[in-house]
């Protein structure tokens, strides 16, 4: 009884985990509006901020697995919350300074701690779970608080900076900033307090044989061919899942559009209550439905509705949406942005079940994969960055062209490149 109170306890820290990476990467979209008013930065430019965040899984996330893989769970957990106040304080202190370099910055140091947090709650979950269904079942619900705390990020900003204009700084965003330093705060305390289940801690400790070397291990699991086309599948799913919402934000509030910082943090923030919907359906049917079935159908779902969104008339419909002053009201979005808004039902449950094809079958070496995964998600800031650079070059909905492209390999992936296989040199 007591070991499944732990694992209750457990499941409930990484689930609280999953929603303060949501929020705090979540931050970097409204923050690109700022940025680009405040510095007159380009369509590109105003993406560097969620580079910089993301570019730092690049070059943390294999040493955040060998943290994990060394000291376990609760330690690496403990790092990352403090590095995370460390991010967002810096963060806040750029809004002191008025400083983009300084923004930047903050923004890269809380990119190591989501990095390290990510690394944490994947595996874990999934090890929790059991693996296969079940393990993609407790990722599916973890993924839901991440939801739900992306839908509040946006449309909290959102209303903080109100309409954007040549007044508009990053201090407006400071009451955002202090709550996530306060979760932080409370989340290292609970989690300094709590017992969590460090498994291959244990059994390294019980194990007789010569514990492998850093590189050996790395090479043993990138002998597995699934985890070698997962990893290019997350690089381009984050960049899909932060490309989708951070692009349709710009795009709404230009001078083509011309909506206010909030009302478009409304509707983006509706593309991630679409993602935890999703997910809460996702995680319902998880131990039934297949992840390379669930991989196959929303893939292709999700090409279909950006594709749409891209070729509709440039007309303009009706949206619910919370305005500057807090009321609801109906207000006029672009007819495509309802279908981009749309594809949060079909990102809500990749992430899941590519790692869950990815790491099926590496035992052992399922850290190293979860740190392999987390140098990957870099691609949430390279693909919205070269989305940028089209939409500076083309256009908006052009800039859609580079996630068709990346949901097509996503799709080949859950058909023919997820088959667990172990190369022939590793045997």
């Amino acid at each position: 009884m007591s070991k499944k109170n732990s694992n209750v306890l457990a499941i409930a820290i990484m689930f609280f985990l999953f929603a303060m990476i949501s929020f705090v990467t979540g931050l970097q979209n409204p923050m690109g509006i700022i940025v680009k008013s405040q510095f007159g930065a380009s369509n590109a430019m105003s993406q560097l901020g969620n580079l910089a965040n993301f570019i730092a899984y690049a070059f943390m996330g294999l040493p955040a697995g060998f943290i994990l893989k060394k000291y376990g769970y609760k330690f690496t957990s403990l790092a990352a919350v403090a590095v995370g106040f460390i991010g967002v304080g810096i963060s806040f202190l750029s809004g002191v300074a008025e400083s983009f370099a300084v923004y930047l910055i903050g923004a890269f140091v809380s990119g190591f701690s989501m990095c390290m947090l990510n690394t944490v709650v994947n595996p874990m979950l999934n090890t929790l779970g059991g693996g296969g269904n079940k393990g993609n079942q407790l990722i599916q619900f973890g993924g839901s608080l991440n939801s739900l705390a992306a839908t509040i990020c946006p449309v909290l900003v959102g209303y903080l900076i109100g309409e954007v204009t040549s007044e508009t700084a990053i201090s407006d965003a400071n009451p955002a900033l202090f709550i996530a330093m306060g979760v932080f705060a409370l989340a290292f305390v609970i989690i300094l307090f709590s017992k969590i289940p460090e498994p291959e801690l244990e059994a390294a400790a019980s194990s007789k044989q010569p514990q492998e070397s850093t590189m050996q291990s790395v090479s043993k699991a990138l002998s597995h061919k699934n985890l070698v086309f997962g990893v290019i599948a997350i690089f381009l799913y984050v960049g899909i899942e932060v490309g989708i919402p951070n692009i349709a934000n710009l795009y709404m509030t230009s001078p083509e559009v011309g909506m206010s910082a909030g009302v478009a943090g409304t509707v983006v923030g509706m593309y991630w209550l679409l993602m935890l919907c999703g997910r809460l359906v996702g995680g319902a049917v998880g131990a039934k439905v297949s992840s390379k079935v669930m991989m196959t159908v929303v893939s292709s779902v999700a090409i279909v509705f950006i594709l749409v969104g891209m070729f509709l008339p440039e007309t303009f419909v009706k949206f619910p949406a919370i305005n500057s002053n807090l009321s609801f009201s109906m207000v006029d979005i672009p007819l495509g942005v309802v279908f981009f808004v749309l594809c949060g039902l079909c990102t809500s449950v990749m992430w899941g079940a590519i790692f869950n094809l990815a790491v099926e079958g590496l035992g052992k070496y399922t850290s190293i994969a979860s740190g392999l995964f987390m140098v990957m998600v870099c691609g949430g800031g390279v693909l919205p960055v070269i989305q940028g650079a089209v939409a500076d070059s083309f256009s908006f909905i052009d800039s859609y062209w580079v996630l068709v492209a990346a949901l097509a390999y996503i799709l080949v992936f859950a058909l023919y490149l997820s088959k667990p296989t172990v190369s022939k040199s590793s045997k």
